[in-house]
């Protein structure tokens, strides 16, 4: 199943990051010489995973211009959320938007993540596949900025709502088309309505089913939220 797609979630306007997001699109501001989106683009290429998925709303058009279809061994397919609807959809509404073009089993991760020595492997995928969940989160230390966390995971793998230890999650996940489908969520493949709606409530409806299951990632991980993040990693000799 290494063929199976990605999606690369860019559709943000990156309020925080002004005025840095004014005129460029937060997942083309660099970090260490390339545009943030493509570090997971070509660690997603290095896994098999060549099919990508990118939602766009904000400037989404110069993502497509500095990428077109095709970067390296990846081949690229957009959803222009702003085009058609007037603005992102946020994060649930852009998968279930992509839906048709994503299939049964797909990777997601947001575009304004550092994660460089995160890999995307055929591995993960035929265990989750095997699974029978409905998704797979990949959960890091939490942050300074996010020190209670977001989700727990249970002896067994399950992912928590509640937990005496709790982590937050990545943005990097597996999941299945059925989390996107009732009872979790009333949208319908394609989300021709433009409707929007936010994932984490299809998280936690899926955790109460106990169809989620997640695991602890303790490798370099930032979510660029800040233009200070930002700088903080483009320092010479700066870790992650």
């Amino acid at each position: 199943m290494s063929g199976i797609p990605a999606m690369i979630l860019a559709a943000g306007r990156g309020e925080r990051m002004r005025p840095l997001t004014d005129h460029t699109p937060k997942p083309l501001l660099e970090v260490r010489g390339k545009p943030l989106m493509q570090w997971p683009m070509e660690a997603l290429a290095a896994g098999g995973f060549t099919d990508l998925v990118v939602n766009t709303a904000w400037l989404g058009g110069q993502i497509e211009a500095r990428f077109g279809s095709r970067h390296g061994a990846a081949t690229l397919r957009y959803s222009h959320e702003s085009r058609d609807f007037g603005g992102a959809l946020e994060t649930a509404g852009g998968i279930v938007r992509a839906l048709p073009a994503l299939g049964e089993v797909f990777w997601v991760v947001a575009g304004d993540v550092f994660a460089p020595d995160f890999t995307f492997t055929r591995q993960a995928v035929d265990r989750f596949a095997a699974s029978g969940r409905l998704a797979h989160l990949w959960l890091v230390p939490n942050p300074p900025h996010n020190p209670s966390g977001d989700f727990g995971i249970a002896a067994d793998g399950s992912a928590l709502t509640e937990s005496a230890q709790k982590h937050t999650f990545s943005t990097i996940a597996l999941y299945r088309a059925g989390l996107f489908a009732p009872p979790f969520c009333a949208i319908p493949s394609g989300n021709a309505c433009g409707t929007k709606a936010a994932l984490a409530p299809l998280l936690r409806a899926g955790m109460a089913a106990g169809a989620i299951s997640a695991e602890l990632y303790a490798g370099p991980w930032t979510d660029v939220g800040t233009p200070e993040r930002l700088t903080a990693l483009n320092e010479p000799g700066k870790p992650a």
